[in-house]
């Protein structure tokens, strides 16, 4: 049973009514970042039911030792963990002696939270019987500011209705606490100093091993009835721990508030022993700006996000809030201007999967922030991966490969592997050929060649090096294969060519030396300091091209379909639709040994290859495949749907499309797989971006041009989005009868719509 407790908005995610079984969900759900930093919607004031407390900053981690009971040659010394940070939002609230705490009141309610997505705020009200019998009215609005990264900000209001009371505010900074997730239940940070000045508290602590240092820092400011009153506050200060306590004296039916200002600085962007200095700034500027400032540059800096990024969809609330969610989380987590961060699969919702960095950033989201940014973001996002080709190197030569073959890493955060899984770690290989694919993504979109002689090209010799290297000649078949492989399917380990992977390495080869080919000729200076660097040689190449040339693949012939791997079909086929409820999901339902041994898809594996080498295969084998295999499919990691949504889209099945499309958009706001209080897929976002934008929109690239086959979902009265195509703004609309096209930017644009050639002028709408 999925959750339905979030109320259908067109720009916010609302909950109404207190219920504590939802609590940790909604945390997740209701999570603020701001590409720096990032929380989870924890209360404020204490609260002593079941919550899980999480506040991040980006790039910082930890090294937490594998867990295994035995150990192999190659594998990763550490499982790098996304670190809980020092807490700066916390305020014990107590009022007349007794603490504010939801688990402890005798009642509460007109319970209201709202993310407000369209201007990046979070806010939560309720009213509460307290053991003493006082009634107080509670609202609270939080935002971490996208125009100053390094601060957030709380407002938290309180008012008791039935009698004059003693309001204590106690704002506290804590640097004393743990991971979720802890291997072996360590701290990761280490406090170094407490202090105060003034009414501006920091505590300083270093991660251990990897030594970050960051200063959490705050200051506050009462209110009563929304104007200033001068409160000396007490200060207790622990070893780890920070509390200013300010008293406040409250006549029935007055407001009194606190304004408390916090958040990181971190020795990633100030020198470590100018930590405390930089954090002083922060708050000396957010002070003297005030809360009403920071929070119109707030609304300014989402609305210039929104701009270019939203996509409107009407007549379906439930679609247009779950897409809204979407591309509001990929730009809470990350905004494109730090080079040395990249997409974590929980952004800062949360702590699973640990690693910054999947294949799922070259795979789904590099085409949402290519086409909602600008293309220098999505450059960014390659040079992230060229700058960790040593690593990915060295990860390759721990597994006994040679002569620069690199393998990038399943999970990283330095491009040192750091996944814990051999499964996933030694089989999951195909990763590699994400890499590659971004890379010609890029290129295509943006016409920017000159990415691979400069960065780009190292590495794909690195890659096709690897491939050459990992498959093997089959002498009975006359073929070359790859094999004890994991593909996307992680529902099947340990397979001999996986379809997937053995057509992704074939294709790296083939675009590798088409690359190198065009470098030659159009870059020379770049080929030859390419071919001295990294010394590839004739009779390397012609390897890589017999590797190539004589790839095996497994087909069946009484299906006329690619097979998902060798055995595929030893397995007994029965479709999903045939599986009771009961047992659903079977990732938490049946054992590993019942899942690998069934025919069941996670996710899209022979369909993910289809997704991305659309064009080399027809239309009716795309049908083909999809009718084999989408019918066997789980859909049970956040990476499935969206896949399916667009290929649905591009062979006409629209209800299936829309059905997918609102489960991809929805996973969280839905709960489908009953785990988002463990935080949301932020990388499968970017997914659900592309089911509307390539599915319904049916964008592609077609021998440089954009290209359109717009369909739209039955019930929908119409929908827009913008891409950043080459520098200009080009904004789609379509409606069930017509699609208009408009172009901000000074050149004409000739686009193809459902094939034809269509030019579209400035400022001109155009309609087909």
């Amino acid at each position: 049973m999925n959750q339905d407790y979030i109320i259908p908005d067109n720009w916010s995610i609302l909950e109404e009514g207190f219920d504590a079984e939802r609590v940790e969900a909604s945390e997740s759900l209701f999570s603020l970042g701001n590409g720096a930093m990032g929380q989870r919607a924890n209360f404020e004031e204490n609260y002593s039911g079941s919550t899980f407390q999480g506040s991040y900053i980006a790039g910082v981690y930890y090294p937490d030792k594998t867990k295994v009971g035995w150990w192999k040659n190659g594998y990763p010394e550490y499982f790098a963990k996304v670190l809980n940070a020092p807490n700066w939002i916390g305020i014990n609230v107590f009022i007349n002696g007794e603490a504010l705490d939801l688990n402890t009141c005798k009642e509460v309610r007109d319970f209201r939270r709202e993310l407000n997505m369209k201007e990046g705020w979070y806010e939560r009200s309720f009213t509460a019987i307290m053991p003493n019998e006082l009634e107080v009215a509670v609202k609270v609005i939080r935002f971490l500011s996208i125009k100053r990264n390094e601060l957030g900000v709380i407002n938290y209001e309180v008012e008791v209705k039935n009698d004059d009371a003693t309001v204590i505010f106690e704002p506290y900074l804590d640097s004393g606490i743990t991971n979720e997730d802890a291997n072996w239940e360590e701290k990761f940070w280490k406090t170094l100093e407490v202090k105060n000045e003034g009414n501006q508290g920091f505590i300083t602590a270093k991660t251990l091993k990897t030594e970050f240092h960051a200063t959490t820092f705050m200051q506050s400011r009462i209110l009563k009835d929304r104007k200033e009153v001068k409160v000396e506050p007490t200060k207790v200060i622990f070893d780890e721990k920070i509390i200013f306590r300010y008293t406040a004296q409250a006549k029935k039916g007055e407001k009194v508030a606190i304004q408390k200002f916090g958040g990181y600085v971190t020795d990633m962007n100030h020198e470590r022993q100018e930590l405390v200095k930089a954090a002083r700034s922060v708050l000396e500027g957010a002070f003297v700006a005030g809360f009403e400032v920071l929070f119109q540059e707030q609304k300014e800096a989402w609305a210039s996000v929104w701009e270019m990024a939203d996509i409107s969809i009407q007549g379906d609330v439930k679609a247009q809030q779950g897409i809204r969610f979407n591309i509001f989380h990929l730009n809470q987590t990350y905004l494109g201007e730090d080079a040395r961060l990249n997409i974590g699969p929980k952004g800062f919702t949360g702590e699973k999967y640990g690693g910054s960095t999947y294949w799922d950033t070259e795979a789904y989201c590099i085409p949402f922030y290519m086409a909602t940014k600008n293309q220098s973001v999505a450059r960014n996002l390659l040079t992230y991966r060229y700058n960790h080709l040593e690593k990915a190197i060295e990860n390759a030569k721990k597994l006994g490969f040679s002569n620069g073959a690199a393998l990038y890493p399943m999970v990283t955060m330095t491009g040192e592997e750091c996944h814990n899984e051999w499964e996933i770690t030694f089989e999951e290989i195909h990763r590699n050929g994400a890499m590659v694919v971004a890379i010609k993504r890029y290129v295509d979109y943006t016409g920017d060649f000159s990415y691979i002689p400069e960065k780009g090209l190292e590495v794909m010799i690195a890659i096709a090096r690897f491939w050459q290297q990992r498959a093997n000649y089959s002498t009975p078949k006359d073929k070359y294969v790859i094999l004890g492989v994991t593909g996307p399917n992680e529902y099947e380990n340990n397979v001999n060519n996986n379809w997937y992977t053995n057509y992704i390495a074939k294709w790296c080869i083939d675009y590798c030396l088409a690359s190198m080919n065009k470098v030659e000729s159009e870059f020379n200076s770049d080929f030859t300091r390419i071919m001295k660097k990294t010394d590839l040689r004739d009779e390397e190449i012609s390897r890589w091209k017999e590797v190539s040339e004589k790839m095996y693949f497994p087909y069946s012939e009484e299906y006329k379909v690619f097979m998902q791997q060798d055995n595929f079909l030893d397995k007994e086929i029965i479709p999903v639709s045939e599986l009771p409820a009961s047992q659903r999901p079977i990732n938490q339902k049946w054992s590993w040994d019942r899942i690998l041994r069934s025919c069941y898809i996670k996710q899209a594996d022979v369909l993910q290859g289809f997704y991305f080498f659309e064009d080399h295969f027809s239309k009716e084998d795309l049908e083909k495949h999809f009718n084999f295999y989408e019918p066997l499919t789980v859909h049970e990691s956040s990476l499935s749907p969206c896949v399916h949504s667009i290929l649905a889209a591009a062979l006409g099945k629209m209800e299936q499309a829309y059905q997918f499309y609102l489960r991809t958009s929805r996973l969280d706001l839905d709960d489908y797989n009953n785990e988002v209080k463990e935080g949301c897929h932020i990388t499968s976002m970017a997914g659900t971006w592309m089911s509307i934008v390539e599915g319904f929109g049916g964008m592609r690239m077609v021998e440089g041009k954009l290209s359109f086959n717009p369909r739209i979902p039955e019930g929908w009265d119409s929908y827009s989005f913008k891409v950043n195509f080459r520098d200009q703004i080009l904004k789609i609309n379509v409606a069930p009868e017509k699609t208009s096209f408009t172009l901000e930017g000074n050149n004409p644009l000739e686009i193809l719509v459902k094939g034809n050639p269509v030019k579209v002028e400035p400022s001109v709408p155009v309609t087909v």
